[in-house]
């Protein structure tokens, strides 16, 4: 066996990621490149991770458009809840209409809320996101009639996870956000599309619901390289005033759509603990990622042929420079299951 397959067995034991036995019938994915398994794979963007070292300890090695060196936080949420251990993209043609059934993903590594977002590297936009999940479930329907459709839909959980995107490669890089909003405004303007999308999917089926909050987005390691070498406090305390605005959003929408179950996964204390301090978490740093010198590669400037990729992920906090490694991935996905999911056992 692997050295990386020991390791991550042993950090799976560690961690105790439950088997649940629950009433989901599948894991529906929107999102980002946090989320991504692979739909970047088939549009024409410069925004994709299918080759090495993406994915080299993946099942069987295998570059599939994951941004990490493994499975990514819907991989281990799909496990946890009895469900396959993987969530494969809707675009793939390796997978059909019977795999989606238990679990699909709709995500695009750029994209954000905005649709100004997904422009910015020609990925999937939100709204096309919406279109597609539409598409899936006419397809469901036809493959298993309507109510065995609507039902697996209803008993689904669905995962959304965006907005890093929106500030990062856009409010914070591009001219046009910044001047038409303030910092404030423009999270007002992301909540309330969050706030109109969970509404469009609640009214196509959803009922259980989960959306991410953002991460500490000052701290990877792209933005510290740019930035000294120091976590950005004022891009941190966006994040953190965002997330507020989404647990209120959570709350208001809880009360307005009768039957629904919505839940915040707010992933920014976890992951700034590890940076802090990733030696207790078993990391060497959160400084650097793997990938190249660990600065600010990701995409195609981190490939194979960068010779100071490192040699164990598992050492790392982050993979590229703007993505976890697949550990970094089970301890985010473990702390969601334990506490925001846990409604859904």
């Amino acid at each position: 066996m692997a050295l990386h397959s020991i390791a991550l067995i042993f950090i799976f034991q560690f961690l105790q990621i439950p088997g649940i036995d629950a009433k989901v019938s599948s894991v529906i994915v929107f999102g980002d490149p946090t989320v991504d398994s692979g739909n970047n794979n088939f549009i024409p963007t410069v925004l994709r991770s299918d080759f090495r070292p993406y994915g080299r300890d993946f099942d069987g090695g295998r570059s599939t458009g994951r941004f990490s060196n493994g499975r990514i936080p819907t991989d281990f949420i799909s496990e946890a809840f009895g469900l396959k251990p993987t969530v494969p993209a809707y675009l793939d043609p390796a997978f059909g209409i019977k795999d989606f059934a238990s679990g699909v993903c709709f995500a695009s590594a750029g994209t954000g809320y905005d649709n100004a977002t997904s422009g910015v590297l020609s990925v999937i936009p939100l709204w096309k996101e919406l279109e597609y999940y539409k598409e899936y479930k006419s397809r469901l329907e036809g493959y298993l009639g309507k109510t065995k459709a609507n039902k697996i839909l209803t008993e689904a959980l669905y995962i959304i996870s965006m907005g890093t995107n929106d500030f990062l490669e856009n409010y914070y890089v591009l001219p046009y956000r910044s001047f038409e909003f303030s910092p404030k405004d423009y999270q007002k303007f992301l909540a309330g599309i969050a706030r109109s999308f969970i509404t469009e999917i609640y009214h196509l089926g959803a009922r259980k619901v989960s959306l991410t909050g953002l991460p500490p987005m000052g701290c990877l390691p792209l933005e510290r390289t740019l930035h000294g070498g120091i976590c950005i406090a004022r891009y941190n305390y966006v994040a953190k005033e965002f997330n507020k605005k989404l647990k209120a959003l959570v709350e208001t929408l809880n009360d307005e759509l009768s039957g629904i179950r919505l839940v915040l996964s707010n992933p920014y204390h976890v992951l700034y603990n590890i940076i802090q301090d990733p030696q207790s978490f078993g990391f060497e740093t959160a400084a650097t990622a793997c990938c190249g010198t660990g600065r600010f590669e990701m995409s195609y400037l981190c490939n194979e042929h960068n010779p100071f990729t490192c040699t164990d992920a598992n050492q790392y906090v982050f993979w590229d420079s703007f993505h976890p490694t697949e550990k970094t991935n089970c301890i985010l996905a473990d702390h969601a299951v334990r506490t925001s999911l846990a409604v859904f056992k």
